[in-house]
């Protein structure tokens, strides 16, 4: 039993840590998600060692992840992912399939394992959504056509990546055969559309008496609901077979859409402050960083990122042709940072025992590297007049409404 001073001491050098970097990379405009990560390679046991990593981390790193992939479903709109134009849709499925062959069939030829190789496969699919839309509202582009197809393909890309990653995990714990493909595919999609068909509404009925059943006992109901929620969907998801957090995702989209979902979001947001942070400084603590710097792992971690950044440019960009030939490169370069959800797949890969420390390196080495690339070129693509123009209203507007 780890010393309860001490944990409480590794917990004040997380959160510290976490935070001072987080706000330092937000003033040299760069993600705070690769703040928090390059702080946990600094002060973990492979440079600093200002922290010993236990279990008790580790409880902390799953629910840091449970609630950053619940925060995602509850700021996703469902109606406007039904919505979503024909050419968002186009654009994140090709954001996801030519990336992940790229991931699987390098890996594979280096001679790793089926499952090794399509874990890295499935983190390539992700893109992140919080990098680009914070750039786009930086630069009061959020409202151009091209923004909204942006949003809508990368929100539609991470929906399949996390189907993706429910498939894979199922494959990692059990033999590759059709027949396990297919009861994996039916076992997600099925959780998936009785979350949501079923859940949706159900939330929306409920939820107004909510107040009246456990009113006496909590003055926050949605809450406790929510947070119930959101654990169960995570056990659920587990048990069946699938990635807890693909649960938790769906427990988010379940209240996305009720009047309250503005006073729930801040209800989690300090949850999500103390513990996304403290995960992403955890995950950084994992990477061995001498072992990324050798001749074995960084030429392929390079050209990891390089294939991740050309998935997303040949897969996106000829999907969005139609739009022009600046807007299509401009939607590309939008879907490039990976960021947290190629974060969490190898996190995942590496919990269960199916990713090396070499190949979990590389995976973060490519989500840093593509986080910190795309901001750039895509500032000065969003600054041109023609790819900046006003998305028009209505239901005619192509992508996420």
């Amino acid at each position: 039993m780890p010393d309860p001073a001490r944990m409480l001491l590794d917990l004040l050098i997380l959160f510290v840590s976490a935070k001072l970097a987080g706000a330092l990379f937000m003033r040299l405009r760069q993600p705070a998600v690769v703040g928090e990560i390059l702080a946990g390679i600094v002060i973990g046991p492979h440079a600093l060692n200002l922290f010993q990593h236990t279990g008790f981390h580790d409880l902390f790193a799953e629910l840091g992840v449970v609630f950053l992939l619940f925060m995602v479903g509850l700021e996703t709109d469902p109606t406007s992912l039904l919505r979503v134009g024909r050419q968002a849709a186009a654009v994140g499925t090709g954001g996801v399939i030519l990336p992940f062959l790229f991931g699987f069939l390098l890996m594979h030829g280096l001679g790793h394992g089926w499952n090794e190789s399509l874990f890295v496969g499935a983190a390539l699919t992700a893109t992140s959504v919080g990098i680009t839309a914070r750039v786009m509202s930086d630069l009061r582009r959020i409202g151009t056509r091209v923004a909204r197809i942006i949003l809508g393909a990368a929100v539609f890309d991470d929906i399949l990546g996390l189907l993706v990653l429910a498939v894979v995990s199922g494959l990692a714990a059990g033999a590759l055969s059709a027949a396990h493909i297919g009861l994996l595919v039916v076992e997600a999609t099925a959780f998936c559309v009785l979350a949501v068909v079923l859940g949706r509404p159900a939330v929306r009925r409920f939820s107004p008496h909510v107040h009246r059943l456990v009113g006496g006992t909590s003055r926050d109901p949605l809450f406790a609901l929510a947070v119930a929620l959101c654990l169960g969907f995570s056990v659920v998801a587990d048990k069946i077979g699938l990635a807890g957090i693909v649960g938790a995702f769906l427990a988010g989209l379940l209240f996305a859409e009720l009047r309250e979902a503005p006073e729930l979001r801040r209800s989690i947001e300090p949850i999500y402050e103390f513990l996304v942070p403290i995960f992403f400084v955890l995950m950084g603590a994992k990477v061995d960083v001498v072992r990324l710097m050798t001749w074995q792992v960084l030429p392929i971690g390079l050209i990891l990122t390089a294939l991740a950044i050309v998935g997303k440019l040949i897969g996106c960009g000829l999907a969005s042709l139609p739009s022009g030939r600046w807007q299509a490169l401009t939607i590309a370069v939008g879907m490039i940072p990976r960021g947290e959800v190629g974060l969490v797949v190898a996190m995942i890969g590496l919990s269960k025992g199916v990713v090396s420390v070499d190949v979990y390196s590389m995976v973060v080495l490519m989500c840093i590297l593509t986080s910190l690339l795309a901001p750039p070129p895509l500032r000065v693509l969003l600054s041109r007049p023609d790819v900046g123009e006003v998305a028009p209203e209505g239901p005619a507007a192509e992508g996420r409404p």
